[in-house]
């Protein structure tokens, strides 16, 4: 869509009032407030021909106008500046993170946390795609007669475990075999390289009798393929109740009722990510506006995420769902420091 400059500056100064004030924007404030050298009425048929072309609307009670979802993707852009965070805002983050941590998934929380309180949102984080990462280590530890501890240590520095039964007439010394066995074979295989057929074949080189020895094998493969089940990590939700913009009951209950399924929100991020990489889109951040968001209840909010690396090929993301009134200059820039912290940091996993 291209806008004539005066335009371009009417929207921006509307997108930047309503997000200050979250008060409907008139004509007369517009002069008020910005240095707009043009009469009330010249703004006025301005705004007119923007509500037009659908990127502002008019509020029912209101005589002002807010942005519509069009024109904060208008906004967001065409018209936006990237902000870089002070001295002090990055200091202050760095503390925030700490980086004592020695598992990725606290690290991830960790940061999950800053973002959170750095923002006043939502924020979320999806651990790291593994399919691509092999493994490095493999332990069936016995914990006590028929229960053992499958422990998979990753290429991307990601430790893994599951509790598993196991028969109850299998002995430590067995265990440790069948460990052994499946440990060498599979070492330096990537996860999605890894089948049933491949465990299986690993063990038949024991003397582990073969109704017992399969059991074992199937859950040392279930226990393999569970660790690259996708986790979601999300914190702030009471932040948003805070807002102004889920003041009514509503709209609160909507959007709580869809972050309470961690599971839905975790497919949508992972649905956005894989549809950017199909379509070769390298965007830095992905953005998502009110109902450019495929998931019910976040219709007044704005998705916004980046991705991490653990290494070249293990990434996840990490991002905040806020309301469509942010300043998103400022939250990008408070992700992407976040994210290149989060990535400094997961240096020393790998």
């Amino acid at each position: 869509m291209q806008l004539d400059n005066r335009k371009k500056e009417v929207l921006h100064a509307i997108v930047d009032d309503y997000v200050s004030t979250n008060e409907p924007v008139g004509s007369k404030s517009l002069i008020e407030r910005h240095n707009f050298q043009v009469s009330s009425a010249t703004l006025r048929n301005e705004m007119a021909e923007l509500e037009h072309l659908g990127l502002i609307e008019k509020p029912h009670t209101s005589a002002g106008r807010i942005p519509s979802d069009k024109g904060y993707r208008e906004y967001v852009n065409s018209l936006m500046t990237i902000e870089e965070l002070s001295p002090m805002e990055q200091l202050e983050i760095e503390k925030r993170i700490d980086s004592s941590v020695d598992e990725v998934t606290d690290l991830i929380k960790n940061a999950t946390h800053t973002l959170s309180e750095t923002t006043g949102f939502v924020s979320l984080a999806m651990s790291p795609r593994l399919k691509k990462s092999f493994l490095k280590q493999l332990k069936i530890l016995m914990i006590e007669p028929g229960k053992a501890l499958v422990v998979m240590v990753l290429s991307a520095g990601v430790v893994k475990d599951k509790v598993v039964r196991i028969p109850n007439f299998l002995s430590d010394e067995q265990i440790m075999k069948i460990s052994g066995a499946v440990e060498k074979s599979l070492t330096g295989k990537p996860l999605d390289e890894i089948t049933l057929v491949t465990v299986e074949t690993a063990g038949k080189s024991t003397d582990v009798p073969e109704p017992l020895l399969k059991q074992v094998l199937y859950e040392a493969y279930a226990a393999i393929k569970q660790a690259d089940e996708l986790n979601i990590f999300l914190e702030g939700e009471h932040r948003m109740l805070g807002l102004p913009d889920f003041s009514s009951l509503g709209r609160a209950r909507d959007l709580l009722g869809t972050l309470s399924d961690s599971g839905m929100v975790a497919g949508y991020v992972n649905e956005m990510e894989n549809a950017a990489k199909e379509q070769g889109n390298d965007d830095s951040f992905m953005i998502r506006i009110g109902q450019e968001i495929a998931l019910e209840g976040l219709d007044d909010c704005s998705f916004i995420t980046a991705t991490y690396n653990l290494t070249d090929s293990v990434s996840g993301n990490i991002g905040v769902i806020g309301p469509k009134r942010m300043l998103y200059s400022k939250v990008i820039s408070q992700i992407d420091f976040v994210k290149k912290k989060l990535n400094k940091e997961m240096q020393k996993f790998t």
